[in-house]
């Protein structure tokens, strides 16, 4: 089979997903069509030599809603001959479009492709896409009757699963966004970081070009005192044994961003002269339960080291979503992973999650990790909704 290469990516700095955030005066088309363009005017290619543009964006309804990735890339300039696809892994939406662009390449399909995703959450909040619908049906009802659970309740199950105590949760967060607050110092983002010119709602305009979720002077300590954000009557009664120590300072914020990768094959290196920074070794996805939600991560990993032939001890960094605190230390103590090597610049409960630019934005920082520091092989994965989760693999080049 072909080899699919990574050519290069970027991001927005993220912005706070509610009104007055950095981003939230900026349409979400725009926020992509910036990063589309930065994306060809950084590697020189010609959007006309684009072949698909594969997007991923979780709440697709408003604005975001009637393909975004078409609406984006005619806003960007690309000729009416690009076409572009917008899918919803969840919050693993833009790994899967890498995964898919990948793919295509390696299948002989296509030459170029991008793989982005968008995410405006202070526009079209989390859950407008389902407000006042029955989106389970009644299938899904019988099979579970006792109703599945939101992804906070799940993190709550999985911090009981693991035996992962309040403490433990809470220093893990603060580590966060103390790894995140010395990469910026040090400038590791600002080769993957874009800046953008933006109208605040009071009229202010701006550059933003520094991640507005990190808060480097977060404390374990100070995160203690945070109140569990997700314990009801009803949600206690049912699950009488949690501790319920889930609280908006071991989860990810809500966030505004948009992020974008350049996928080529073999032949397009040699046509182009393009130097690939990284290739594509493999991929996985699966499910796990659906009410337990955010273990897949486990399974996903397990596979695609099956399939590659890779160990643990190979990986040279991972980047796992932080959803919420428990989703990647369960996985690190499921997968006896090197703490070190897990999100070693800070992950999203620092840098933010917005939903659907999250993949290509972790791709971004795990493949300038791996090359910061000489590494090799990088794994990537993220929980996403209803227990699934994708594994992707990269090799420094």
């Amino acid at each position: 089979m072909a080899e699919a290469y990574l050519i290069d990516v970027v991001r927005l700095a993220s912005g706070k997903g509610k009104p007055g955030g950095a981003l939230s005066g900026t349409h979400p088309a725009v926020l992509l069509s910036h990063v589309l363009k930065a994306l060809t005017e950084r590697t020189g290619v010609d959007p006309a030599r684009v072949e698909d543009v594969i997007t991923g964006c979780v709440q697709q309804v408003g604005e975001q809603a009637m393909n975004i990735g078409r609406t984006a890339l005619l806003g960007a300039g690309f000729p009416d001959s690009v076409p572009a696809v917008s899918i919803n892994r969840q919050c693993g939406s833009s790994q899967q479009a890498v995964d898919f662009a990948a793919q295509a390449v390696m299948s002989g399909f296509a030459d170029v492709v991008i793989a982005c995703g968008v995410e405006s959450m202070s526009r079209v909040p989390m859950g407008a896409s389902t407000l006042g619908l029955d989106t389970d049906g009644p299938e899904v009802a019988a099979r579970y009757p006792e109703g599945l659970v939101n992804q906070g309740v799940s993190a709550e199950l999985v911090a009981q699963r693991w035996k992962l105590e309040r403490d433990e949760l809470d220093a893990f967060s603060a580590e966060s966004h103390r790894r995140a607050a010395a990469a910026t110092e040090s400038g590791f983002f600002d080769g993957e970081v874009v800046p953008i010119d933006v109208t605040l709602p009071d009229g202010t305009t701006l550059t933003h070009r520094v991640d507005e979720t990190i808060r480097a002077s977060t404390s374990a300590e100070g995160l203690a005192g945070l109140r569990a954000s997700f314990r009801t009557d009803e949600l206690a009664a049912r699950f009488p044994d949690l501790a319920w120590q889930i609280t908006p300072g071991n989860s990810s914020p809500l966030t505004d961003g948009a992020s974008a990768a350049l996928v080529v094959s073999e032949r397009v290196l040699r046509e182009l002269g393009l130097t690939p920074r990284a290739r594509f070794v493999g991929f996985a996805v699966t499910g796990d339960d659906p009410v337990l939600m955010l273990t897949a991560p486990i399974p996903a990993t397990q596979k695609v080291l099956a399939r590659t032939g890779l160990g643990m001890d190979d990986l040279d960094a991972y980047e796992v979503n932080e959803a919420f605190a428990p989703v990647p230390l369960a996985w690190a103590r499921e997968l006896g992973a090197d703490p070190a090597k897990l999100n070693p610049n800070g992950g999203a409960i620092a840098l933010g999650h917005a939903l659907g630019s999250s993949g290509t934005r972790l791709l971004g920082t795990l493949l300038a990790d791996l090359e910061q520091t000489g590494g090799r092989y990088g794994l990537q994965t993220m929980c996403e909704a209803a227990g699934m989760a994708n594994a992707t693999i990269i090799e420094r080049l």
